[in-house]
């Protein structure tokens, strides 16, 4: 494996302004079949990536196989593979699960994070009150930690990466992306984030993309996850975001973004994993990269608005006037 993501790296997304190419993003993406070999790669294959939150439903994979998450519905299965706004359909689901659980706020590790929903930042402002814990983007993966923590009876410290929750989601990992993780880093919930070649994120999405076509207990997990996303887009993310519109201009397809320019996609129907990531990070990069990813495999209306939001984005300027586009390289 490649321990730099950096290296080897390939123009991706380009943002052009009339003639002239203003800014170039690079990065690396894989495409991986149900059997995990490549079918199309861009960059290098083999290099080693943080996931971020774009591999949450690997981190939910031991709540379920474990036996602890036998009577979730399917919205607290979209909330846990989440990285939700802090909307009020997001936070209420969370404290309705800690509840249930007899727990409360303080018992997550995830801190405390302003909410991306602008009505729940308004409510907060004029309550002249502070985000908590619950309003946190990862609240859902986390209140799904603590409901496997009360089944494996450990400490409260769920995030260390030697509790037995971590421990568990670190087996789940290496099994779906059949690697040893080389290491991790904290997420900025906390909780550890094991590292995998890109390869092997995109092998264990598509892993995830044919889980329904097999019994054993770990796949009858894992198709529980996705049928659950793309039941509750609005949940996975939130409105005006790329997965929930993304999802749902697509039929059966779970898409899944993460931090610094990190993005995973499971296509059922095809047998297919993707797996992408921009080295710079940029968030309008990896939607764009995405996006093209799913029109070039079929599942993706080009014309659909939420397509068109991210690649092909025509650019204008405060009067309305086309200035520019944000487009893949050609041959993408």
């Amino acid at each position: 494996m490649t321990p730099n993501p950096h290296a080897a790296a390939v123009p991706l997304v380009e943002i052009r302004r009339g003639p002239f190419l203003e800014s170039l993003h690079h990065g690396h993406a894989v495409i991986c079949d149900a059997g995990g070999e490549i079918t199309e790669a861009w960059g290098d294959p083999e290099a080693v990536i943080l996931p971020r939150s774009s591999i949450k439903m690997i981190q939910a994979l031991p709540l379920l196989s474990s036996g602890a998450g036998d009577d979730l519905d399917s919205r607290r299965l979209a909330l846990v593979c989440a990285s939700h706004d802090g909307a009020a359909i997001h936070t209420d689901l969370a404290r309705a699960w800690l509840e249930s659980l007899g727990l409360g706020e303080d018992d997550l590790r995830c801190g405390p994070q302003w909410p991306d929903d602008r009505p729940a930042q308004a409510e907060l402002i004029k309550a002249d009150a502070r985000p908590c814990q619950v309003h946190n983007n990862c609240s859902g993966k986390h209140c799904g930690f603590l409901m496997l923590n009360k089944h494996l009876g450990g400490g409260p410290e769920y995030v260390l990466p030697d509790h037995p929750v971590q421990r568990a989601v670190l087996a789940a990992y290496e099994e779906v992306t059949g690697e040893t993780s080389p290491g991790y880093g904290i997420d900025g919930c906390s909780a550890p984030n094991f590292a995998a070649s890109l390869q092997g994120v995109a092998r264990a999405m598509a892993w995830f993309a044919s889980a329904h076509q097999r019994s054993d207990t770990q796949s009858r997990a894992a198709a529980r996850l996705v049928s659950a996303m793309h039941e509750h887009p609005e949940l996975v993310a939130g409105e005006t975001r790329a997965c929930t519109e993304l999802m749902r201009a697509m039929d059966g397809v779970a898409i899944k973004t993460g931090a610094d320019g990190v993005y995973t996609a499971i296509l059922p129907r095809q047998g297919l994993g993707i797996a992408l990531k921009i080295a710079d990070g940029a968030t309008r990069a990896s939607e764009a990269m995405m996006a093209q990813l799913l029109i070039r495999l079929g599942v993706l209306d080009p014309a659909h608005p939420a397509a068109l939001r991210r690649v092909n984005h025509v650019i204008k300027s405060r009067r309305g006037i086309e200035a520019g586009v944000i487009q893949t390289v050609e041959g993408v």
